[in-house]
């Protein structure tokens, strides 16, 4: 039997181990919003998510090179159940301190500047857009890579200056390529990829790998394409319906604790992020019982 994996951090939902010389990425069925973690977990969240982002690895030639080393537990690691369905192994990288955040259409905050600036992040968009329109061609607007709180709009100048140009260059055109070959796939599933936020590191040797997850509901905004219309916001796949009803409540500062949220929230929550799975990976995992 080999040794234990190592508990290195556990964030908001995800908890990373060491376990030899690997790093091992476990989502839990933690939920968050506003920066804080909820206290009801979503059942099989983690399960469903890690089957999403195993998908695109394995599926975009464009997401090579990637960090990735597996997704199976080992045979000899104690405990196997704590970490099936919801492994990503990978060998260790660096991250770079920038996220690479890729938009398709005018939506949450990019709508909210574009009313009262013409622009998203900074970058200037022609006039009469309405809130959820396909802009005229996917943009990257890189942020910062905060540990604590909201990561910060960067314009591509400040992003040179902390990677450098070529390093720049190189993440900036493999997000709009990865951005555009998921957008393909996802419109076949009938679905819309309004944004998406891609992260990356380097190895050991100097190489640009992609790491992280890979294009969940968590990272990602996707819409049902017939419920798509410019003018208004559509409904997601993703933990949007966990903020609707949290923004409904008249008692909470979005400030810890988080309140409980009803079964109904979180049975709409997970059916949202299993349509999401069944639609884009053609297969849904199976769930432990509740």
């Amino acid at each position: 039997m080999a040794a234990a994996p190592l508990l290195l951090r556990s964030g908001k939902v995800r908890d990373i181990y060491r376990w030899e010389n690997e790093i091992w990425l476990v989502a839990t069925d933690r939920i968050s919003a506003y920066d804080v973690i909820l206290p009801n977990p979503i059942p099989g969240k983690g399960i469903l998510l890690t089957s999403i982002s195993r998908f695109w690895f394995e599926t975009l030639p464009t997401a090579r090179p990637h960090h990735i080393l597996g997704f199976d537990v080992p045979a000899n690691v104690p405990s196997p159940e704590k970490f099936s369905g919801r492994l990503t192994r990978c060998r260790s990288a660096t991250p770079l301190t920038v996220e690479c955040v890729i938009r398709g259409y005018l939506a949450g905050s990019a709508w909210e500047e574009y009313q009262k600036k013409g622009s998203a992040w900074g970058r200037p968009l022609p006039s009469g857009l309405q809130e959820s329109s396909k802009l005229p061609h996917p943009i990257f607007t890189p942020t910062t890579k905060a540990e604590q709180g909201h990561d910060l709009p960067l314009t591509d100048a400040q992003a040179k200056l902390q990677l450098g140009s070529d390093i720049f260059r190189e993440v900036r055109d493999r997000s709009l390529s990865l951005y555009t070959a998921a957008q393909k796939h996802a419109e076949t599933a009938g679905m819309i990829l309004a944004d998406t936020k891609f992260e990356f590191g380097t190895d050991e040797k100097g190489n640009i790998l992609l790491i992280d997850e890979l294009l969940t509901p968590d990272s990602s905004r996707f819409w049902p394409a017939d419920d798509w219309h410019p003018g208004r916001s559509p409904s997601s796949f993703d933990k949007q319906f966990v903020r609707d009803y949290l923004s409904s409540l008249k008692d909470w500062n979005r400030q810890p604790p988080g309140p409980s949220l009803p079964p109904q929230v979180i049975q709409g929550t997970l059916d949202r992020y299993r349509q999401a799975c069944r639609l884009l990976t053609g297969n849904e995992p199976k769930l432990p019982s509740a």
